[in-house]
Formats: C-alpha cells, structure tokens, sequence
C-alpha cells in the first residue's frame, strides 16, 4: 500500500511549485516591460534620427531638410549609425530590464542576455 508524503516531502514538493510560479511570474512582467522598450539615436548633427521598437525594427526614420547638402554616402552612413547605436541602447535597456525582474546573474538571465545581441552592422 502507498505511504502517504511525508512531511518533508511535502514541503520540499511547496517549495519548487513556489519557485515555478515565481519564475513565470518574472518571466510575464520582463516580457511587459520588454514589450514597450523602443530607442532613439540621432547622428549628423541631429539631420537623421532613427527610433527602434522592442523587436529591433526601425519604427520612425526622421530626416532633417538639411539632408539635402550632403552626399547620399554620407546620409546612408549616419543612418546605419544611428541604427547601430539605437540597437545598443534597446540592448542596455534589455539588460536593464532583465536585471531588475529576474538579475543577470540568474541562469535564465545570462540565457536571455546570451539570445539578445545587437544587431552587427559592417
């Protein structure tokens, strides 16, 4: 016949469904707070602005009138630029916000932060 649980048993059993619920927890407010982060990078003198959503995509793309006096070189450089620092800043942000929710030295933070690299541009 089955023994029931012992107490010890019990709690350790209490134990891990608390951890669980608390990792799902973190995990639902760090994909909230990551649904909303965006960045914005200006380069040339503020004539081209770039402005990220969380997914990494260039969401607004404002270019001053004073464009127009540059070589398109020079624009297609500032604004692969100001991309790549927009990236890097959604990337703080990223880690930021994984360190507040969950820290970075969590096995789950260190994967998240492993997945999550700024865009390489060259």
């Amino acid at each position: 016949m089955d023994e029931p649980l012992d107490g010890l048993a019990v709690e350790r059993i209490e134990e891990r469904q608390r951890g669980f619920e608390e990792r799902a927890a973190q995990a639902r407010a760090l994909t909230e707070r990551v649904a909303g982060l965006s960045a914005t990078a200006r380069e040339g003198d503020g004539i081209v602005e770039v402005t990220l959503g969380s997914n990494g995509q260039i969401v607004d793309l404002r270019l001053d009138e004073e464009i127009r006096r540059q070589p398109a070189a020079a624009t297609a450089r500032q604004i692969l630029a100001a991309v790549k620092a927009a990236d890097q800043e959604l990337a703080r942000q990223f880690a930021q916000a994984t360190d507040e929710t969950m820290g970075l030295d969590s096995a789950t933070g260190q994967a998240l932060m492993k997945g999550f690299r700024p865009q390489e541009s060259g």
